[in-house]
């Protein structure tokens, strides 16, 4: 079965897992937040199949906002749509999201969770099933 994403559905996967990784990234305490965003980073860049391909880059253009509050606005709808999407079009690769994502938000804490990065994840990982 050969899947057929639009230019604007790459944008919105994009956007959704890349902008998760800033959100978690954020939430995260002093001096780990580069860290975190590069082991949430890795693991994008790890995913395989279909949204691997996809996520290999991240997006351009976007205005993520000036806060974590505009952040979020902008990418947790962005995680449902894209979650719909593909179960709509890929079932297969709507777990593969989603197990992506959640690999990332758990690599990102890097075993030492805090709860402003827990709480995050938690509205990330409700983002994507509330699809």
């Amino acid at each position: 079965m050969t899947i057929n994403l639009t230019d604007q559905d790459k944008l919105t996967l994009r956007t959704a897992a890349w902008g998760a990784v800033s959100l978690i990234s954020a939430a995260s305490a002093g001096n780990s937040a580069h860290k975190a965003a590069t082991e949430a980073s890795i693991a994008l860049t790890s995913a395989t199949g279909l949204i691997g391909h996809v996520l290999a880059k991240a997006p351009k253009g976007v205005n993520w906002g000036k806060t974590v509050a505009e952040l979020a606005d902008h990418v947790l709808p962005a995680l449902t749509a894209s979650a719909a999407l593909l179960k709509q079009q890929a079932p297969d690769e709507a777990d593969n999201f989603r197990r992506t994502i959640l690999v990332a938000i758990e690599a990102a804490g890097h075993g030492n969770p805090n709860p402003t990065a827990t709480e995050m994840a938690r509205k990330i990982t409700e983002a994507i099933d509330a699809a």
